[in-house]
């Protein structure tokens, strides 16, 4: 627990600025989490990041990636848009297997793509959130935390039924429960101070399905560390596991926060 809080400390002192500040800066630093995400995601399969299929997977990520004003002047500059790029690199992806005579097979390829997507998209929307305000941003962290922190300590006092054993055998229902109750109470406090311009009815119930789809962002990745065999998708965060362990609910929160016209 000491690791954990040390860590967590580090992490937030380097973090914040950056989300403070916005910008370009800010849009280095997601793309550098998610560079180290799509690792973290090749490394499970036993795929190498420095290879051919790694490298142009990362590129196909870092298309997914681009700002919509970036997305825009790359189409006017080459007259290629966000799509049409994307598809080149998976088109090139496929083609390698061949070149390669399937050392490099179907299955790799359709794994790399959906690690693109999966990390893509929700790194994607962090940029995107941030553009529309930090107060957005800062919301859905409150909500994803307080969260986290509600499942964990009311599961551990409170939690009896198991919510989802074959892929997460600590989590309960008690303790999912427990994340969405404190996320709402967070919420309140949240809006309290920051007072957006929302309806309150209307922000209680983002904060439940938020709250939700946080968890079950959590459960995805847990059945994707289960299946690859593996406990942490990485270490570079002692005590948290990797980039994916830390950011799992969030990739999921921010793309609902756009899908459901919450931003922008």
């Amino acid at each position: 627990m000491k690791q954990r809080i040390i860590t967590a400390v580090i992490a937030a002192a380097l973090f914040i600025p950056f989300v403070v500040y916005g910008h370009l800066p800010f849009t280095i630093l997601v793309y550098a989490m998610a560079a180290i995400g799509l690792f973290e995601m090749l490394r499970m399969k036993g795929l190498s990041f420095f290879s051919i299929p790694g490298l142009l997977g990362f590129l196909a990520m870092c298309v997914v990636l681009m700002p919509r004003e970036w997305a825009i002047k790359v189409e006017d500059t080459t007259s290629f848009s966000q799509l049409e790029y994307l598809s080149i690199f998976v088109l090139l992806l496929l083609i390698y297997t061949v070149v390669v005579k399937n050392k490099v097979t179907f299955d790799a390829v359709a794994f790399i793509v959906a690690s693109v997507f999966y990390v893509g998209v929700g790194f994607h929307y962090f940029i995107s959130t941030r553009t529309e305000g930090i107060a957005y941003i800062v919301f859905a962290l409150v909500i994803v935390w307080s969260t986290d922190s509600g499942a964990y300590f009311v599961g551990r006092k409170l939690g009896k039924h198991k919510l989802w054993p074959e892929i997460s055998p600590k989590k309960t229902i008690e303790g999912f429960v427990g994340g969405i109750v404190i996320a709402v109470i967070a919420t309140v406090i949240f809006q309290y101070f920051a007072q957006l311009d929302v309806n309150y009815g209307l922000l209680l119930l983002v904060a439940v399905v938020a709250s939700m789809i946080g968890q079950l962002g959590d459960l995805v990745e847990s059945a994707i560390k289960r299946q690859y065999g593996v406990k942490d998708s990485g270490n570079i965060l002692p005590g948290h596991g990797g980039i994916l362990d830390r950011f799992d609910s969030l990739i999921f929160v921010l793309p609902l926060l756009h899908f459901i016209h919450f931003v922008g």
